[in-house]
């Protein structure tokens, strides 16, 4: 069956039309509810759900119907309030509930909203169980499994989710260091961690800057957090900080700025975490995962220290499996998404964020000394906006114009074209050590995709 709700990442959609509407929400609900009543369970015969969400307005809506959805098949729900994605996958292994759910759309403005789903494993449910959701919320009625009245679940409210998962993020932190003395400017991108970011900070000793703290339902992402690291170079300049934290709006990746005003992205943070690593031989068979979005120039930088990169498509939720099977503990994508398997079973910005950190410490470096490890290959990105999908090889002269390309980088570059899992767009990335041609070639290939899929 072709995926129609389910993403590389989840639900995702313009909220109040489809598939974010409350009544899919609530068949979601509905069929999630089903198929865990048919699983095993620590609780007994009981069950129960977590649902965290972000700031954006919607986030209301959609948690009440995904709430009765699950209270009309007999599931128990916990609601979280505000909450980043990761504190969700790290609850609901914790608290030993059935699964949790974040209601987030991410980096994505306030408009659009977005389902995921954790197991009680705290690892986002698999493919099958996605396809299965679908399945159900496409094909089923599924008033007919609806339990008697007095056997319908109940939604309440929990008032520590916030301060458990500070105490979680913190302990990726080294108890043998501290922040004292360092002043950090942290963007919360107006988003799900805007309490508990400056806790988790602050309690650790740092001299904290926090901007954009105050959501107000449409201002996440809003030229904020980590799609916007301007705004933290603006920031780290004028404060004079030794270092800047750019959260998303569900904080489950990170973007960086050292002390000069370069931003630091995925890549560079995840060489950096894993040249320490191996250093101390805490890097599982010296490996880290990456995705096909990331620049050759980590792939050159781990040749150098004797690391291994393994590739995966994109989707921290793809990183995290190959890790899960490899036993691989670094991953992550140039985006941010960075993924220390030893304390989260997801992209964690702060964590992520905690590592550097103690690198620095446990190093006694700068920020600009630690990314001096990795030189970006040039690399342009060009995202176009689409009608419809289509298998690309299918269309006439593509793959003789993807050849006359690549012929042209001659062997020093390379292209990769992939349709975006949650928005309606294709993204042409093209690398190279001459920056006009590669940016001459994406554009050419990005006006030939638009015209073909319009």
């Amino acid at each position: 069956m072709a995926r129609k709700l389910f993403g590389t990442d989840g639900i995702r959609g313009t909220a109040n039309q489809w598939p974010m509407t409350p009544d899919i929400a609530l068949k979601v609900g509905q069929a999630l509810g089903y198929l865990l009543r048919k699983q095993t369970s620590r609780k007994g015969d009981s069950r129960m759900v977590l649902i965290g969400k972000d700031t954006r307005l919607s986030g209301y809506m959609v948690e009440q119907a995904m709430a009765a959805g699950l209270n009309s098949m007999g599931v128990g729900v916990q609601l979280t309030g505000p909450l980043p994605t990761p504190g969700i996958g790290f609850l609901a292994r914790n608290m030993r509930v059935d699964a949790g759910i974040i209601i987030s759309a991410s980096h994505n403005p306030y408009h659009d909203n977005g389902i995921k789903i954790f197991g009680a494993d705290g690892f986002k449910i698999p493919d099958s169980m996605e396809r299965e959701i679908e399945r159900l919320v496409e094909d089923e009625d599924m008033s007919r499994w609806l339990p008697k009245g007095d056997s319908l679940g109940r939604t309440r409210r929990i008032d520590d989710a916030a301060g458990r998962y500070i105490v979680y993020a913190k302990n990726a932190f080294p108890l043998n260091l501290s922040l004292e003395g360092l002043r950090i400017v942290l963007d919360c991108a107006n988003g799900a961690a805007y309490k508990v970011a400056p806790a988790v900070f602050s309690e650790l000793g740092a001299d904290l800057v926090v901007i954009n703290d105050e959501p107000n339902g449409f201002n996440i992402n809003d030229k904020a957090g980590a799609l916007y690291p301007e705004k933290m170079v603006e920031a780290v300049n004028r404060y004079r900080a030794d270092v800047g934290i750019s959260l998303d709006g569900d904080a489950d990746r990170v973007i960086m700025v050292d002390e000069t005003g370069q931003v630091v992205n995925g890549d560079h943070i995840l060489a950096i975490c894993a040249l320490h690593l191996s250093k101390r031989k805490a890097l599982p068979q010296n490996t880290i995962v990456a995705t096909q979005m990331s620049n050759v120039g980590l792939d050159q930088a781990m040749k150098r220290a004797g690391i291994y990169v393994v590739r995966t498509d994109v989707g921290d939720k793809n990183v995290v499996d190959a890790m899960r099977k490899q036993n691989y503990a670094l991953g992550g994508e140039q985006s941010g998404h960075i993924i220390h398997l030893e304390y989260s079973t997801t992209g964690d910005g702060c964590v992520a964020a905690l590592n550097v950190l103690a690198v620095m410490r446990s190093e006694n470096k700068r920020l600009s000394e630690l990314k001096e490890i990795m030189e970006d290959v040039p690399q342009i990105l060009i995202n176009t906006r689409v009608g419809h999908r289509k298998d690309l090889s299918t269309l006439e002269g593509y793959q003789k114009m993807i050849a006359s390309a690549e012929a042209q980088l001659k062997g020093e570059g390379r292209i990769f074209v992939r349709f975006s899992g949650t928005e309606p767009l294709i993204r042409v990335l093209v690398e190279g050590r001459d920056k006009q041609q590669i940016a001459r070639l994406a554009e050419e290939i990005s006006k030939y995709l638009q015209s073909e899929l319009s």
